[in-house]
């Protein structure tokens, strides 16, 4: 028994360090949360993680040994949910999350599909179109995370929902330099077509139609993020402040990329860590 409970508790120690490592601004704001749920968050994300770093290998060449990758994990993890435990150092951690919170298994199906969705897809003709992507790569994870945030409605489903879309929605106006790099183009073509900026993202050019385009895509992030702010009083005050923190670290994202000049070539907006610890400093730790 205590070997067990001695590789759960180093499970969710590798999860950590995923999140720590590739998700700073989710990372700090789980300092807001009681200690003992902010594992449990990891654990989500590292599940995540994982899976898209499968996919956003970059080398072509290794398409079919990523698909097998993808399979086997998709696999792993059916079979070791089934039984109710894991032999993984990250699975083992999901798992347990995943058994302890009674998460829906359809969120990770979703999940799954869109990370299929990358194999073949590079290209979304419209936003809703790439709202049907963004269901299964984003919006889900809002609802995963949310059993963990202990919501008193089930109102707040939708609010989570939603910051899942701008949070996704914000990582493709940060990623469009390193997503072409994979040959991908998140943001809907027919906003480009409308900014006429496509020519100017294929030659990788700060240009004032594709400033025009980022900002129309920054806008309709922060729709997305104001209509997260609904769901917040159903959360406990430490969920609350946990998801303000998210929210306010990732949107800053956007004010970094306005403050550029929407300059996304050549130039990666980030955080700063200032303003990382500051949001962790407001913790109380219990």
């Amino acid at each position: 028994m205590k070997d067990e409970k001695d590789a759960l508790a180093l499970s969710y120690e590798r999860c950590k360090e995923l999140n720590k490592r590739f998700g700073k601004s989710y990372y700090y704001s789980t300092y807001l949360l009681p200690k003992s749920s902010r594992k449990y968050i990891h654990s989500l994300y590292a599940f995540c993680r994982y899976a898209d770093d499968i996919v956003d290998d970059f080398d072509p060449s290794d398409l079919a040994s990523r698909k097998e990758r993808l399979k086997k994990f998709s696999d792993d993890f059916y079979h070791d949910l089934k039984v109710g435990q894991s032999s993984d150092p990250i699975l083992r951690a999901v798992i347990h999350t995943v058994k302890l919170f009674d998460i829906e298994v359809e969120l990770f199906d979703k999940f799954l599909h869109s990370m299929e969705m990358d194999f073949s897809k590079t290209r979304y003709e419209t936003y809703d179109e790439l709202l049907g992507y963004m269901e299964g790569s984003a919006a889900v994870i809002g609802e995963m995370t949310l059993p963990v945030l202990e919501p008193s409605s089930k109102y707040a489903r939708e609010p989570a929902r939603q910051l899942g879309f701008a949070f996704q929605l914000t990582n493709f106006i940060r990623d469009v330099e390193e997503d072409l790099k994979r040959n991908r183009i998140y943001l809907p073509l027919s906003d480009v077509e409308k900014f006429d900026a496509l020519e100017d993202l294929l030659l990788n050019k700060n240009s004032e139609r594709v400033r025009d385009l980022i900002s129309f895509e920054i806008d309709r992030a922060r729709e997305h993020y104001l209509q997260s702010l609904a769901g917040d009083c159903y959360l406990p005050p430490r969920s609350a402040a946990c998801v303000q923190a998210a929210r306010d670290l990732y949107s800053g994202i956007l004010q970094e990329v306005e403050k550029s000049n929407y300059q996304i070539f050549g130039h990666r907006a980030t955080v700063s860590m200032y303003r990382k610890l500051k949001t962790a400093a407001r913790t109380v730790v219990i």
